[in-house]
């Protein structure tokens, strides 16, 4: 999440913004400027998010994004509700080594069934300096390099997450079965609560709690079952920092794994009313 963006004083007469319709241009603006865009002009974006930010229906939504689309501005995959605003990283190119590290770091967790990846990654890998599959190797892709990466640290008992977040020796016990995904759990985290605060150091402490909550009931032992959960974290107004206050309550994946949150959660205690 950024504190705010950048939109040029060309946004407005810029010839694909000219060409959009007038909820297109909107939505367009909106993304530039919302609480959930990053600095890799990649981010996951529900219709529900849009809908509560600026007051839109389902419908409204979906024709907009078909809007941004069809004219080259915007393509939000219908699978993970993912969106790249094509033209982000040339607008806002990272000016230096830290920026692009953090925009790597967040390219690097868009999910594999996102429809767009592909054209994503050669587009804009370069700039992000990702590695690109070679051509003597064209079965290669992005992702499995990286899984390849993830399981070479997994070797040297340096676990890394997708966010670059170092996970702590022990915090992932071999002997269970199966053993609780750490690494993509976190990532998950992420990609669904990006509004709340990001993991920085997973100590062991902090991985027993996530292992005990996923050893507790076999469904749990799915990222499904987590990917659901976090979304239902989302709508949540006083865990996602949406409650109105001097200092609103924002939850991180420490407190929320933690036995009674966790169990407080799942009954529904901290719903909207």
């Amino acid at each position: 999440m950024r504190d705010y963006g950048k939109v040029h004083t060309k946004f407005w007469s810029s010839n694909t913004i000219r060409s959009l319709s007038e909820d297109g241009r909107t939505l367009a603006l909106y993304l530039l400027t919302c609480e959930h865009s990053t600095i890799a002009g990649v981010f996951r974006i529900p219709d529900g998010y849009v809908c509560e930010d600026i007051g839109w229906g389902i419908e409204r939504v979906k024709q907009g994004f078909a809007n941004l689309l069809e004219k080259g501005f915007a393509n939000r995959c219908e699978t993970s509700k993912w969106v790249w605003i094509h033209e982000h990283l040339k607008w806002n190119a990272p000016e230096n080594p830290n920026q692009r590290k953090s925009a790597r770091k967040i390219a690097l967790t868009i999910p594999a069934d996102t429809s767009w990846k592909p054209d994503f990654m050669r587009v804009c890998g370069e700039i992000l300096e990702i590695s690109t599959p070679s051509e003597g190797n064209p079965s290669r892709t992005v992702d499995e390099g990286f899984l390849n990466q993830k399981q070479e640290q997994k070797q040297e008992q340096k676990l890394t997450t997708p966010d670059g977040v170092v996970v702590a020796s022990g915090a992932a016990d071999p002997t269970k079965k199966p053993d609780c995904p750490h690494q993509d759990i976190i990532a998950l985290y992420h990609e669904v609560l990006p509004m709340c605060p990001q993991v920085r150091d997973w100590t062991p402490a902090r991985a027993t709690q996530l292992r005990a909550r996923w050893n507790e009931e076999p469904r749990r032992q799915n990222l499904g079952y987590w990917r659901s959960f976090f979304e239902y974290v989302a709508g949540c107004d006083f865990l996602v920092g949406k409650c109105k206050g001097d200092r609103p309550f924002m939850a991180d994946l420490e407190w929320i794994v933690k036995s009674g949150n966790f169990t407080k959660i799942r009954e529904g205690k901290y719903a909207n009313s």
